[in-house]
C-alpha cells in the first residue's frame, strides 16, 4: 500500500511540475493574460520563480488585412491591380506611356543584280494584320515580309511579255492558323489597274508558295519597256472579308532586254518608290494619255487567188473601262471607206465583263488591189450596252491617209500579197461617232 502511494504521489508531482504548452507560433500575436493560463495558478511552488521574471514585450499590432498579404505574397506587398491599369486613358492623373517598341530596320539584299529588302515597322501594317508576331520559316532571318522569285521574258516579235512566277518563300502569316492563302497579281505602270491586272491562282494555307504560273501581257511594244514598270504584289485570299496585302516588288522594264530569259528574286517591300512615275516626262504623260484608251491586234491579208482583202480582229489588250464594275463588254466594228453598202460593214461578237478580249475572227472583203490602193478601213472598239446607246472606246484608221505604224501596216499588207501582216495599234478617238448614239 505504501509503494502504491509512492508511486501515485510522484505521478501527480511529476504532473504539477510539467511546464505548460506554448502556444503555436503565429504572426497575429495575442497579449497573455491572467485567464488564459488556468494551469499555471495550480502549478507547484516550484513553478513561481519563473513567473518572477521580467514581463515580456508588448508584440507589434498589425491589421488583419496586412496580416493575410503578408501570409499570401511573401515580399514586399503590391497595391491591388485598378481597372485603370489596363485602360490608361481612364487614369485621373497624367500616367506615363510605355516606351515605343524598338523597330527593326532591315537592311538591303541583293539578288541577282536587283536590290530588294523589307523592314519590320509594326505602325506600316496592315488594316487587318493585328498585333501577333510574324511567323515564318525562312532561311533568311532579314527577310521580314518574305521573297518572290519570277522570271521575265519580252518578245519583242510578238509584242509579249511573258511573267513565269516561280514562287515565294517565308511569306507574312496572315491568318489565325499562322499560315496565308497567297496569290500575285500583275498591273503595269502607269496604266489602269483592271485593264492590264493579271493574277495567278490561291494556294491554300501556306508561307512558301509554289506556282510556276505564267502570265503573258499582250500588245507590249519596245516603247512600253523604256517606259514602263512592272508591280507584283503577294496578297492573301480572304473569303470573308477583304484580301490582305502582304508585300510588292517593282522591276522597271527598261532593264530588261529582248529575248532575254532574266530570273529575279527579290524580298517584298511594304511601301513601293513611285520614282518612275515621278519622273515622267509631258511627253510620256501625253502618250500615257493616248493609251487610256486600250490597243488592237489586227491582221491583213490580200489574196490575190480570190481578189479579196482579209481582215482579222485578233485581240484587244488594256481596254478603258466603261462600265460602274470596272469592266466593258466590248466588241469591234470595221467598215472599208467609202461606203460599199452592207457588206462593207462588220461586227464581232461581244465579250463579257473583260477589258483583254480575245476575238480571233476575220473577214472578208470583194475588192480589187487597184481600187483597195484608194480606200481606208476604220476599226472602232465599243462597249455594249443592252437597252442603251453603246459607248465608243477607241478606234483607228488604216490607209493611204494614215500615217506612222497604220500606214506602214496598210503598206506592207499590199506590197506582201498573200502574206498575213499582224500589227498591234493604238485607240485613239479616230472613228467616234458625232453624236452619242452609232448606228
Amino acid at each position: 500500500m505504501k509503494t502504491l502511494h509512492h508511486k501515485s504521489c510522484s505521478t501527480a508531482h511529476m504532473s504539477v511540475s510539467k511546464p505548460p504548452p506554448h502556444p503555436p507560433t503565429s504572426h497575429l500575436a495575442i497579449p497573455p493574460s491572467s485567464s488564459s493560463t488556468p494551469s499555471s495558478s495550480a502549478s507547484s511552488p516550484s513553478a513561481t520563480p519563473h513567473s518572477a521574471g521580467p514581463p515580456p514585450p508588448s508584440p507589434v499590432k498589425i491589421s488583419m488585412q496586412e496580416h493575410f498579404a503578408i501570409n499570401v505574397c511573401p515580399g514586399p506587398i503590391l497595391p491591388i491591380p485598378q481597372i485603370s491599369d489596363f485602360f490608361p486613358r481612364f487614369h485621373d492623373y497624367p500616367c506615363t506611356p510605355p516606351p515605343p517598341r524598338e523597330k527593326k530596320i532591315l537592311k538591303e539584299e541583293t539578288f541577282n543584280g536587283e536590290t530588294g529588302g523589307g523592314y519590320k515597322d509594326p505602325e506600316r501594317r496592315g488594316d487587318n494584320d493585328g498585333d501577333r508576331e510574324e511567323v515564318f520559316d525562312s532561311d533568311d532571318d532579314d527577310t521580314y515580309l518574305g521573297t518572290l522569285e519570277f522570271t521575265l521574258l519580252f518578245d519583242q516579235e510578238n509584242n509579249c511579255l511573258h511573267c513565269t512566277i516561280h514562287k515565294a518563300k517565308g511569306l507574312k502569316a496572315m491568318d489565325s492558323n499562322g499560315l496565308a492563302d497567297p496569290y500575285v497579281k500583275l498591273h503595269l505602270l502607269p496604266g489602269a489597274s483592271k485593264a492590264n491586272k493579271l493574277r495567278t491562282k490561291t494556294l491554300k494555307n501556306t508561307l512558301n508558295p509554289v506556282w510556276n504560273e505564267t502570265l503573258i501581257y499582250h500588245g507590249i511594244t519596245a516603247a512600253d519597256m523604256t517606259t514602263k514598270t512592272l508591280r507584283l504584289c503577294v496578297c492573301d485570299m480572304d473569303r470573308l472579308g477583304r484580301n490582305e496585302f502582304i508585300g510588292e516588288v517593282r522591276v522597271a522594264l527598261k532593264k530588261l532586254k529582248e529575248g532575254e530569259n532574266k530570273r529575279y528574286n527579290m524580298g517584298l517591300e511594304r511601301i513601293a518608290q513611285n520614282k518612275e512615275s515621278n519622273n515622267q516626262t509631258v511627253e510620256q504623260g501625253a502618250l500615257v494619255a493616248e493609251e487610256e484608251r486600250g490597243r488592237i491586234l489586227v491582221s491583213l491579208c490580200y489574196n490575190t487567188e480570190k481578189g479579196c482583202l482579209l481582215v482579222g480582229i485578233i485581240r484587244c489588250a488594256h481596254l478603258a473601262a466603261m462600265d460602274s464594275n470596272g469592266y466593258s463588254d466590248p466588241f469591234v466594228k470595221i467598215i472599208l471607206q467609202p461606203d460599199m453598202g452592207k457588206k462593207s460593214k462588220y461586227k464581232t461578237s461581244v465579250k463579257k465583263k473583260t477589258l483583254n478580249p480575245e476575238f480571233n475572227e476575220e473577214f472578208s472583203y470583194e475588192v480589187s488591189l487597184d481600187q483597195l490602193a484608194k480606200k481606208t478601213l476604220e476599226i472602232s472598239v465599243w462597249d455594249y450596252d443592252l437597252g442603251m446607246s453603246n459607248d465608243f472606246i477607241g478606234g483607228v484608221e488604216l490607209g493611204i491617209n494614215a500615217s506612222g505604224q497604220r500606214l506602214r501596216h496598210w503598206f506592207e499588207c499590199l506590197k506582201n500579197k498573200g502574206k498575213k501582216v499582224e500589227y498591234w495599234h493604238t485607240l485613239t478617238q479616230q472613228g467616234a461617232p458625232s453624236n452619242d448614239k452609232p448606228d
